[in-house]
């Protein structure tokens, strides 16, 4: 009886795996990746350290509960206000809304001319005017 060889034995697969990989490394484009990585081993260790010290510094910030409590709170001093306009905003938008649906009655042209009076109305109709004089602009800039 023969020994059976090292190749033979195939209790891990270990031999058909070194195989596999011997046939990848003589693969012509995988020789010239591996010239092109040893050759930037120097940048890509350079990033890699770059990368690890932005990864533990913002893992040390994560895990600061004073710096997280902090950005919480200027997070939520900064969208309290936002949150509170847009809701009075839409609140009125809703109310407006219904009080138009409520009332019958047509404005007239001495209601319109007495709405001009009101500055709300006013800073409505020139923040209008300024923005349709803005887009006309621009739409004669992008005809040029």
């Amino acid at each position: 009886m023969s020994q059976p060889t090292q190749q033979e034995v195939p209790a891990t697969g270990a031999p058909q795996a070194q195989n596999d990989v011997l046939d990848q490394l003589m693969k012509p484009e995988v020789q010239e990746s591996l010239t092109v990585l040893v050759e930037n081993l120097p940048k890509l260790a350079e990033m890699v350290t770059a990368m690890t010290t932005a990864y533990d510094f913002a893992q040390g910030l994560a895990k600061d509960q004073v710096f997280v409590n902090d950005m919480k709170v200027a997070f939520g001093e900064f969208t309290t206000p936002v949150v509170e306009k847009a809701k009075g905003v839409a609140s009125a938008a809703i109310e407006a809304g219904d009080r138009a649906h409520a009332e019958q009655s047509s404005v007239g042209l001495f209601g319109m001319l007495k709405m001009l009076k009101d500055p709300n109305v006013q800073h409505t109709l020139r923040f209008a005017q300024a923005f349709l004089s803005i887009l006309n602009e621009r739409q004669q800039n992008k005809q040029d």
